[in-house]
């Protein structure tokens, strides 16, 4: 079941509807991961597509422009064995990376590189950030005494200048799903452009490149490895961990963005590790470690060993356990030196010095005054490539949208499993309520209000609710239909028996006149999440429930649309309504999420959009698609299908 630091509040039926619902769509893609891969011959042909792939979900294809990286050294620090040079450089214009390059005195031929790619090690004092540099310098420093030149780079989150890796998970930063951005691509970029920098030195042997670093390093060591074959050795430490760990076991409540990739194609994370094979790489983790499961880790590791085997380079994969928790242990330090000196230097010596720190923080920072054209700490503003105007676009955007942001929509629509769950009549008033199935495990309920006896009503109404919506429709129904809404009524904390004010009665009142004088069906629905599927009242937990979805290729949203789609197939199937004219209406969130289904959906008269959002950071986020459309454009394109009536707020 789906895990959350408080377990004791999943209590409501939407919580457990979407725990079974994560669990099969977890099992459903780990299934599909690699299946296609049974020879050395189809990996040859699929590597490729799949390397293009993942650039794409880190937000990378086509790769940024290798502009100059402008470097330039603030500072050296001189130590009787290396040098440490205190450097910036620019992996995309005012981009700038802060970092601390290794170098071992006595350099009489080029010599083996390790880029090392830092973790969550904020070192901030008195207001003032000096770089998770500072926090691994013990890393460069060792590798410095040992021969290898070693270039130490900050993060986006944690570094001089300090960004974010938090978007979703603290600052309700939706919309970077729908621009398909994650700080992962950025750390990725500024890996990349650093494999450059080593490069363009003429004391690094170019063909002796390699890469590690721990927990959120670990992570950005796999990303940079899978991507750059000029990397020829890696050791990622606690980065990586299965999809069944992050989604069904909640160890995604344990990262922040910058761990994972926009998960378009729907991978598990032993595809990405398999785009290293087959070159060398060791994996390492501790036995106790909270947010990189063991159990998880053997489960990823077997599968990438199978890609190993078809290369015939099974003693290219190393697994090394250690005891302990999420910690830069010398345990997992020693076999990491040992694997480089294995692997780059073509040795297998005693690792007889330690891993230390030797400077304070303040003699490794980079910058005195911070530039002033710098990007860094809004880089998620200037990162991604979206749709920045409103002009035509061309007709095969509909099946990019299908195939790149609702790709989490099943590919033949579910059978429905209609069933009818109350039928009652009031004051010449019939109301209906079905129950439909949307996908597997998602079970949702419309409601059909009708004038009595009217078998052909002239049209149909669909009136899909955002959760005040819900509540208000609830509690003035309670006056005609307590008794039927029971359960509805329990769910949302409605007291059956709670005084309705005037103005709500006059409404309700309106309402039913206006059923019984008109032949029209009007049917109230919640797609999933909200009404009876509706989540525990937790702001934390319904944020990590949302990111759960981004990890299977989803975003509620999207799949709230499907569910509209849904509600319109199940009404279409009772014989009354199969061909009467449709019309939608929907307010703020939920006349986004009606744009969609009739973009996708040809038999829609009309839609009806209340206070419709005027940009993709007050729409609902839809997997990628402001790389494609902006929200003006998605009424172009339900137009294609269907009128469009756009109503001003509070009309």
């Amino acid at each position: 079941m789906l895990s959350t630091s408080n377990t004791a509040e999943l209590n409501t039926p939407g919580d457990q509807m979407l725990s079974k619902y994560f669990e099969s769509e977890t099992k459903r893609i780990s299934k599909n991961t690699l299946s296609e891969i049974e020879t050395i011959e189809d990996w040859t042909t699929k590597k490729i597509q799949y390397r293009k792939q993942l650039r794409e979900m880190l937000g990378l294809d086509p790769f940024p422009e290798r502009t100059p990286l402008k470097t330039q050294i603030t500072g050296i620090i001189k130590h009787d064995q290396f040098e440490v040079q205190k450097l910036h450089y620019q992996s995309s214009p005012k981009l700038y990376v802060t970092a601390n390059l290794y170098v071992p005195k006595k350099i009489d031929r080029p010599a083996p590189a390790i880029l090392y790619v830092c973790g969550h090690g904020r070192v901030k004092i008195n207001g003032i950030n000096y770089g998770n540099k500072t926090h691994y310098q013990h890393h460069g420093a060792w590798f410095a005494r040992n021969g290898y030149v070693c270039l130490v780079i900050d993060t986006i989150q944690l570094g001089e200048l300090e960004g974010i890796h938090h978007g979703t998970y603290s600052h309700d930063m939706w919309w970077w799903n729908s621009r398909g951005y994650t700080p992962a691509g950025v750390e990725a970029w500024n890996g990349i452009r650093a494999i450059d920098l080593l490069e363009s030195l003429d004391y690094v042997d170019k063909s002796r490149i390699g890469i590690t670093g721990r927990s959120g390093g670990g992570a950005y060591t796999w990303w940079i490895a899978a991507l750059d074959d000029r990397i020829k050795v890696a050791a990622p430490v606690a980065g990586i961990t299965d999809l069944k760990n992050h989604v069904i076991d909640g160890v995604i409540e344990g990262h922040c963005d910058c761990m994972f990739q926009i998960n378009t194609y729907a991978w598990d994370f032993a595809q990405v590790a398999s785009l290293v094979a087959p070159r060398p790489l060791l994996i390492l983790n501790t036995d106790r470690d909270s947010i990189f499961p063991l159990n998880g880790v053997t489960r990823l590791h077997n599968q990438i060993q199978r890609i190993y085997k078809l290369h015939k380079k099974t003693e290219n994969l190393g697994l090394v356990i250690t005891p302990g928790g999420h910690s830069d242990s010398q345990e997992l330090r020693i076999p990491t030196f040992n694997w480089f000196n294995k692997y780059l230097k073509g040795e297998s010596t005693l690792i007889s010095q330690t891993a230390t720190k030797l400077f304070t923080p303040k003699q490794l920072k980079v910058f005195k005054t911070e530039p002033k054209d710098q990007r860094t700490t809004k880089i998620h503003d200037y990162f991604p490539r979206i749709k920045n105007n409103d002009s035509p676009i061309p007709n095969k955007v509909v099946d990019l949208i299908r195939q790149k942001t609702f790709g989490g929509w099943p590919d033949t629509f579910p059978a429905l499993n209609l069933k009818k769950v109350w039928d009652v009549n009031y004051n010449e008033i019939r109301f209906t309520a079905y129950d439909f199935e949307s996908q597997k495990n998602i079970r949702l309920r419309m409601y059909i209000e009708q004038k009595n006896g009217a078998d052909n009503p002239k049209s149909i109404h669909i009136h899909a609710l955002n959760e005040d919506d819900w509540e208000q429709f609830l509690s003035a129904n309670q006056l005609t239909l307590g008794e039927q809404l029971r359960e509805e009524i329990a769910i949302a904390n409605i007291k059956k028996n709670t005084p309705i004010n005037d103005e709500t009665k006059s409404k309700l009142a309106k309402k039913l006149n206006g059923v019984r004088n008109h032949s029209e069906a009007h049917i109230t629905f919640a797609p999933r999440g909200v009404g009876l599927s509706k989540l525990t009242p937790n702001k934390r937990h319904n944020t990590q429930t949302r990111r759960r979805f981004m990890l299977l290729g989803q975003t509620l949203a999207g799949q709230q649309s499907f569910d509209i789609i849904q509600c319109i197939r199940a009404i279409r199937s009772l014989d009354t309504y199969k061909s009467i004219p449709l019309e939608l209406w929907g307010k703020s969130h939920t006349a986004s999420l009606i744009t969609i289904s009739a973009i996708f959906q040809k038999d829609i008269q009309k839609i009806n959009l209340n206070n419709y959002p005027k940009t993709d950071k007050e729409q609902p986020d839809y997997l990628n698609i402001s790389r494609f459309a902006t929200p003006l454009q998605l009424l172009e394109l339900a137009k294609r299908n269907t009128q469009v009536n756009l109503i001003q707020h509070g009309k």
